[in-house]
């Protein structure tokens, strides 16, 4: 069985697409109730089975439809004009029915198109000769070199004449061969045929030559069955031909006669030079006179063997002792399925059975370049595949990448040295196979992508790390696409996982030159040799010495039948995610290419100013309203409002965040429509955005002012130190568009709007959010007394340094009831937790006691 193709054996394709759609099924049925049965969730089940899914679908499919891919490519290269190409035709199905009938169409055009060419070519040497010395004569006719008497006009005569027999004979093959002319069957007495035939070359000049003419034929009145004009152009052309070659005064013999009750035979003996036997077969084609002494115009001998085979029989050259011996034999009467019909099927030579098994190239020409899979004339031009060179060295490397995340990342319940371990390590390879790996863009995302990734080891966050992945993400992608707009980095995000689907004919292709490769059997023996090497030698040393073996169960994982299947699980995908990622990093998108349609212009101004002149204005008002109620103070808010001045504060906040972003739209959509055809129309574009950005800075500066306000009065938390942040970049943002309006350039704002990003998210990380909200929950304690210890005792190990630094050992103690414990294991480490434990270990436990009422008083 090919395992390219394994589904050729059957006869059906009705049958081969059941077959697909069932071990489909059965494959995503039994990887989904492994996976089930080992416990592994349900995220991690899901995109695995539907892999699996794909996996074996494409697998069937591609060789299923690879022969119309062939036959697709190869239809291309024939128009072209090369018809060497042929497909495959293993398959026993339809489609291979149509591959064979491809091959025979493929086999005829090339031989239908070889004697083309070699017709031109043969006919054009054929009747430069006559013409040039046509020319010539006539040339000199007209110059006065020689005198236009009898002598030099049978020249010119005997010239034209030959080019006459060349285009009727040129005629006549063309007719026979394409069947134009159907054969009139008719009785006819064959030695009275012959005798026409003699009498004819003697007229055409065999009596000049003093040619003799020797015929016999045996029995003497011989009938049979034929074509009378065609079999007399037989007769004809061989005695023309053995005139022409037989000395003057020569002997041409002639022999016609039964050669049983169903044929009879026509021989030609000339004494001419003979015809050799390396050229006893190409003397019946075209032109494939080997001798053209004798004039002629080397189609005789074609016209006759086609008209031999018209009529069901053959023509051969016989060995003779001097001369040539020509030799015809046809049936007494032809059969019909012998006698053609005039139909346009016939006007092409149809090859032999044998030219199509074996056919030879029309021409030397480039291999036939591989047809486009389904999967890519699917994308077609929204994602081309610039390189199809088959890459098994990454797929072995992806293979490695999730060998290694299954080894390390199952059964380890905290975030450590092993996670970041395998987010380097799949960093790594999707790096080194970008092709945007020198680019300053994606060095600089891949420096922030790491100082993100050594989020996981410095902080015991599981939101900070799940967040610093994300961003690594994001990042990832728009460094391997070059995403230079909004809309582009949205595309290049989301072709990570598209990647999954669009990468199929690659790894299939991969896949298959890495099972070609002479090395791959023999590392797989030397890793099957090697693990039971390991596995014998290792288990008597830890059987055998205690510390052996405690060192032994630290670094080898202990592996049952559903942690086997766990572990397969989590190797599957981040191997597949790592080569989604790499198919990206080789094969990029073109999403800079789809960016957002730009819409037209409004055409008079007051369609865009008129709403953006009531926006500025509602900011103008709102900030008189902040003004106000900072200069009246907190008397003149609650006398107004009703509300504390923290309560204020506080009801407005989200509202001024959402007023930041649609800024930020607004922006975006005016930059669109407005239009800017003259000088005025850029500048008063230009004052209308800026003063709008400089407006929303203030609401910017009034948010944040208020959770300031807010969060001296009711604490610090982290999801309102994470929005203050978030509040802060936007307000980057709009000092971003103010800076592309005063340079008139805003291309690279997307870019430093996801830069900017990163960084904020890597400075929160550094800063420590929970012990940094710690902290200020401590300092308002000391000053106020206040402390929200139910929020304190749901932060972190991060916050546990803090909290045991800065408050009393017992309420320390309450708050940090249950320490982190330190594993042994070093893929487990994790400093935020190293930190936590170390802090931790100067509360006394039995402090703990008491702690409802302790933590209740300061609540």
């Amino acid at each position: 069985m090919n395992p390219d193709r394994p589904l050729d054996g059957f006869r059906s394709i009705k049958v081969k697409l059941g077959i697909l759609v069932a071990l489909s099924i059965v494959a995503a049925a039994l990887v989904s109730e492994a996976g089930s049965r080992a416990g592994v969730p349900a995220w991690l089940t899901m995109p695995v089975t539907v892999a699996v899914a794909l996996a074996v679908t494409q697998w069937l499919a591609r060789g299923m439809t690879s022969p119309l891919r062939e036959m697709t490519a190869a239809a291309s290269v024939m128009a072209t004009g090369d018809y060497s190409s042929r497909v495959t035709t293993t398959s026993r199905d339809e489609v291979g029915e149509l591959a064979r009938a491809f091959n025979t169409m493929a086999a005829d055009l090339s031989a239908a198109d070889q004697q083309r060419r070699q017709l031109v070519a043969t006919v054009s040497h054929e009747l430069r000769t006559p013409l040039t010395a046509q020319q010539a004569l006539l040339e000199n006719l007209v110059d006065g070199v020689i005198s236009p008497d009898s002598e030099s006009l049978r020249t010119a005569l005997a010239q034209a004449e030959r080019l006459s027999a060349l285009v009727s004979d040129l005629l006549d093959l063309s007719r026979v061969e394409g069947g134009v002319t159907p054969l009139t069957i008719s009785r006819i007495d064959l030695a009275e045929l012959i005798d026409q035939g003699v009498r004819e070359a003697n007229a055409a000049g065999a009596d000049q030559r003093h040619i003799r003419f020797d015929v016999s034929v045996d029995p003497a009145e011989v009938e049979i069955c034929a074509d009378a004009g065609r079999l007399a152009q037989v007769i004809a052309n061989l005695l023309d031909n053995a005139v022409r070659h037989s000395p003057v005064g020569g002997t041409v013999t002639v022999r016609g006669g039964a050669i049983d009750t169903q044929r009879w035979a026509l021989e030609v003996f000339d004494e001419g030079p003979g015809i050799p036997a390396d050229r006893a077969e190409s003397v019946f084609t075209r032109f494939g006179s080997w001798n053209d002494s004798g004039g002629g115009t080397g189609l005789g001998l074609a016209i006759a063997s086609w008209v031999c085979e018209l009529h069901g029989g053959s023509i051969s050259v016989l060995p003779a002792d001097s001369g040539a011996h020509l030799r015809a034999v046809l049936p007494t009467v032809p059969s019909p399925a012998s006698v053609p019909e005039p139909t346009k099927e016939n006007s092409v030579p149809h090859a032999s059975s044998a030219a199509v098994a074996e056919p030879p190239p029309a021409r030397s020409s480039a291999p036939t370049p591989p047809a486009a899979s389904p999967v890519a004339q699917l994308f077609g031009n929204a994602w081309p595949e610039r390189n199809q060179k088959a890459r098994p060295d990454l797929v072995l490397g992806c293979v490695g990448v999730g060998v290694l995340a299954a080894l390390i990342l199952p059964e380890r319940n905290n975030i450590g040295l092993g996670a970041l371990l395998v987010l380097f390590v799949c960093g790594g390879v999707v790096f080194a196979a970008s092709v945007r790996k020198r680019a300053p863009w994606t060095m600089a995302l891949a420096l922030v992508s790491a100082g993100l990734g050594s989020l996981l080891v410095l902080r015991d966050a599981d939101w900070l790390s799940v967040l610093a992945v994300l961003i690594v993400v994001v990042l990832t992608m728009s460094a391997l696409t070059g995403a230079r707009a909004v809309a582009a980095t949205v595309l290049a995000a989301a072709s990570w996982p598209v990647a999954a689907l669009r990468g199929l004919p690659l790894l299939g292709r991969s896949i298959s030159a890495l099972s070609r490769h002479s090395i791959i059997w023999p590392v797989l023996r030397t890793v099957v040799i090697s693990v039971a090497a390991l596995v014998i030698f290792g288990g008597l040393f830890a059987s055998g010495d205690a510390i052996f073996g405690s060192w032994a169960d630290r670094i080898i994982p202990d592996v049952n039948a559903d942690g086997f299947v766990y572990r397969s699980f989590v190797g599957f995908f981040v191997g597949g995610t790592v080569l989604a990622a790499t198919y990206v990093a080789i094969n990029p998108p073109p999403v800079n290419n789809a960016a957002m349609v730009s819409g037209k212009p409004v055409h008079r101004r007051f369609e865009w100013l008129v709403p953006l002149g009531l926006v500025i204005a509602i900011f103008g008002v709102f900030l008189a309203a902040q003004a106000s109620a900072m200069w009246g103070g907190h008397d003149y808010v609650q006398r107004t409002t009703g509300l504390t001045y923290a309560e204020y504060v506080h009801q407005g906040f989200g509202q001024l965040v959402a007023v930041t972003f649609l800024t930020l739209v607004t922006v975006a959509l005016a930059a669109r429509k407005a239009p800017r055809v003259t000088a005025n129309d850029r500048l008063l574009l230009n004052v209308s955005l800026g003063l709008l950005c400089v407006l929303a800075l203030a609401v910017v500066g009034s948010a944040l002012l208020r959770m300031y306000v807010y969060q001296e009065a009711y604490g610090f938390t982290v999801l309102r130190v994470l929005v203050i942040a978030f509040e802060f970049w936007m307000g980057l943002l709009l000092m971003f568009v103010l800076a592309a309006g005063i340079v008139r350039h805003g291309r690279w704002i997307p870019r430093g709007a996801l830069l900017s990003a990163a960084l904020f998210v890597l400075a929160i990380g550094l800063i420590n959010p929970e012990a940094f909200v710690a902290q200020r929950n401590i300092d308002r304690y000391n000053e106020t007394g206040k402390i929200d210890t139910h929020y304190l005792r749901r932060l972190g190990p991060d916050a546990t340094p803090a909290i045991v630094a800065g408050l009393p050992p017992e309420l320390a103690a309450c708050i940090v009831s249950a320490p982190p414990n330190l594993s042994d294991d070093v893929l487990e480490w994790n400093l935020g937790r190293a930190r936590a434990a170390a802090a931790a270990q100067g509360l006394d436990p039995n402090q703990t006691t008491g702690c409802a009422s302790l933590l209740s008083d300061h609540s």
